[in-house]
């Protein structure tokens, strides 16, 4: 059966991989039909994820996926500063598992940098730290850092002007190895400086490719 939180879920992981961008506009009645459901029922969907913060609905003209301001991008990146360096702190040493879970996701980023997969790519990045919180078994964490991620990927498509595909590959493969030696501390430290260098990307002259809101500013603001 489908349900208005398996629509939401279905859109959220849309977003993660990419295929659902800023500013691309949400029809109803398409999802609807996509999933053979009501109108309303998607619409309850929506209203879900509006108060996540990855839609916004534009007077007599519809739902859109969201699109965060410069300013919002910046937050998103230092909330997860906080918390994902919070959870390594606190994770302990992850089972062999876990581990071997986590090495084979590090190998599928590889894979994908190496085919030059795009679409692939970002996901499997972006994923990493989704899987790594489900992996140190923190259910409440892992909803928190899948929402942070896909505010992520929103944030990226507007404000970063390339990837650095292999530096979060090797960064993602050095925070395991450190946990793999029970080094927390090694390990949050590692979190940290990666995710500052995703926060230091962001660009806000890429604004003129991005929101209307930050193209105004742009013009504006001296």
């Amino acid at each position: 059966m489908i349900t208005k939180t398996k629509i939401a879920e279905r859109l959220i992981e849309s977003i993660l991989t990419g295929r659902l961008r800023p500013g691309l506009r949400l029809g109803e009645q398409d999802i609807a039909d996509m999933f053979e459901v009501s109108r309303t029922l998607v619409r309850e969907a929506l209203i879900q994820l509006q108060a996540r913060g990855f839609v916004e609905v534009r007077s007599r003209v519809g739902w859109y996926v969201a699109e965060p301001s410069f300013e919002e991008a910046r937050e998103t990146y230092a909330a997860r500063r906080v918390i994902e360096s919070g959870m390594l702190r606190d994770a302990g040493k992850p089972l062999q598992a876990s581990l071997k879970r986590l090495r084979q996701h590090i190998a599928d980023e590889q894979e994908s940098i190496a085919a030059d997969d795009a679409t692939t790519r970002s996901s499997l990045l972006a994923d990493f730290h989704i899987c790594l919180a489900e992996c140190l078994g923190n259910r409440f964490l892992t909803s928190m850092i899948v929402d942070l991620s896909a505010r992520s990927m929103l944030a990226a498509a507007l404000y970063h002007s390339k990837t650095e595909a292999q530096v979060s590959n090797d960064d993602h493969a050095a925070i395991v190895e450190a946990l793999a030696d029970g080094d927390n501390a090694k390990a949050e430290q590692l979190m940290i400086a990666h995710i500052d260098a995703l926060k230091s990307r962001l660009d806000e002259g890429l604004a003129g490719n991005g929101r209307e809101r930050d193209r105004l500013r742009s013009i504006l603001v001296p």
